[in-house]
């Protein structure tokens, strides 16, 4: 048993010259297709890979464009905010009255004179904090700048609501003196 299988059968007489070389041939049409179906598949693959990186760089993108424009916002908002405060400070409003108010959880002190500590007391005038430094504004920029950030704006002082309505009603009757500031 000596050569090929194809030359087996076609000495036994069961193949014959032209039906070999037509069952080559299919046999080779059919590889070649396989290969040109995996190369076809290969290609969609790497297509699709393809889209898919595009797709998550553009997603990318635009989260990060995304984000520059809030910080390009939250800048214009500063800029704008310390404009505002800027352009309506009060000057001059030194003085001989210390004034003490409250931020966070430290007493500051400014020394002003009668006019402003009035205006200060009466809250036609608030204090704003701007890059650590103290500024008072008069009320009518107060509203400007509670649109904009009212972190910015040193609250007043809250009433006490420890004490209940009757004793409210009891130290009501002591007045505090004109001249005790404290």
């Amino acid at each position: 048993m000596a050569g090929s299988l194809f030359d087996q059968l076609k000495k036994s007489g069961l193949v014959n010259e032209h039906k070999a070389k037509q069952i080559k041939k299919e046999k080779y049409q059919q590889s070649k297709q396989l290969k040109n179906k995996k190369d076809v598949e290969a290609e969609n693959d790497a297509a699709k890979r393809v889209a898919e990186a595009a797709r998550l760089k553009a997603e990318k993108d635009r989260l990060l464009n995304l984000e520059r424009q809030q910080q390009q916002a939250e800048r214009a908002k500063q800029a704008e905010l310390k404009q505002i405060l800027q352009s309506n400070q009060l000057k001059g409003f030194g003085g001989e009255i210390t004034f003490h108010f409250a931020d966070g959880k430290q007493v500051k002190t400014l020394q002003v004179n009668p006019t402003t500590h009035q205006r200060l007391v009466s809250g036609k005038v608030r204090i704003a904090r701007l890059d650590g430094a103290y500024m008072l504004i008069p009320d009518t920029a107060v509203e400007k700048v509670e649109r904009r950030d009212p972190r910015i704006l040193i609250p007043f002082a809250d009433k006490d609501n420890s004490i209940s309505q009757e004793e409210q009603d009891y130290y009501a009757k002591f007045e505090i003196p004109d001249d005790l500031i404290w």
